[in-house]
């Protein structure tokens, strides 16, 4: 749509012609009562003008039928606007189970992405046509923007938490990737590219070059350097919880109260242990921030996730590690 326009860059996702429909139907409707109003208000200036100082005009009582109409009317229209804005936000926000899951980390002034194959690539994604990308953001120091305009997509990345988007591109080609938040001086310099690929293209891309190391295994070297295994043992004979299983369930907090254990809750954990203690444990973990980078908590919750045990017998991070 519009591809050959300037104004509008070509749609390469499967969210792109909703997003285009509800902004092109938002335009049309703003310009048609625009224009509606404008004419109105000249006709109605000109008709009823007041041809002499003595001329009165008529009272009128009104017409309900107008008035129900310039009520529902408007009514329904907007009824029509949240209704499509609310279902293209949900599609928008719900990745598919099957997505390819990347880690973003914002950091001025640059992108730095790996592939939970292991692959790291700075400022540049390489991705598969046809197949939902997941991309689990976060910031080293500033809010950043991740913005991809032939996508219709733009997620902040935000210090101290984690947003999630997603796309899937529908040809392939090289976009634009920009950050959309004024991060510093040189903010026009964080710009890069996301290279869609045919899936076979992307297969031998990914293939190439040595077996990376793949941020499960970073995670699993890093929670072995950190001495986490200590306390958190697999036989629950740990001064920490167990983990297995843990991520994604329902935990109980000491002093009442629960929590969910995702990703936010997970790094909070890693850096802030004494913030929420779990139910039967002491606040006895060191907090590990400045001592593990964003990518390295990244890491770990890559291997957290990873262990799959009975979640019935998961604890939480934190107080303990």
């Amino acid at each position: 749509m519009f591809s050959g326009f300037p104004l509008f860059p070509e749609q390469a996702s499967t969210l792109a012609l909703g997003v285009d429909g509800l902004y092109f139907f938002l335009v049309l409707v703003t310009a048609f009562f625009f224009v509606a109003i404008s004419a109105a208000l000249l006709f109605f200036s000109v008709k009823y003008r007041r041809r002499s100082p003595h001329e009165w005009p008529a009272e009128i009582h009104g017409s309900l039928m107008l008035e129900l109409a310039w009520s529902i009317v408007p009514f329904l229209i907007c009824v029509v606007i949240f209704a499509w804005g609310a279902i293209l936000f949900f599609s928008m926000n719900r990745p598919p189970d099957n997505a390819i899951e990347v880690s973003v980390v914002g950091k001025r002034w640059m992108w730095k992405l790996q592939h939970m194959t292991g692959q790291r690539e700075i400022n540049e994604l390489h991705i598969p046509v046809g197949r939902a990308v997941k991309l689990t953001l976060t910031s080293e120091d500033v809010i950043h923007s991740f913005f991809v305009p032939a996508f219709r997509v733009k997620k902040d990345a935000v210090p101290g938490r984690y947003n999630v988007m997603w796309f899937q591109a529908t040809k392939p080609g090289r976009y634009h990737l920009f950050c959309a938040e004024y991060c510093g001086t040189q903010h026009s310099r964080m710009i890069g590219e996301i290279i869609a690929m045919e899936p076979a293209d992307f297969q031998t891309w990914i293939q190439g070059g040595p077996a990376p190391e793949s941020p499960v295994a970073a995670g699993q070297k890093l929670f072995a350097e950190l001495n986490c295994i200590t306390c958190h043992r697999a036989d629950s004979q740990g001064r920490g919880p167990v983990l297995d299983g843990l991520a994604g369930s329902t935990v109980k907090l000491l002093g009442g109260g629960t929590a969910v254990a995702d990703d936010t809750y997970l790094r909070e954990s890693i850096l802030v242990p004494a913030a929420k203690i779990v139910d039967g444990y002491q606040p006895i973990m060191p907090t590990y921030q400045g001592q593990v980078s964003e990518e390295g908590v990244l890491h770990l919750l890559a291997y957290i996730q990873s262990l799959k045990g009975q979640a019935g017998a998961a604890g939480a991070a934190g107080g303990n590690k």
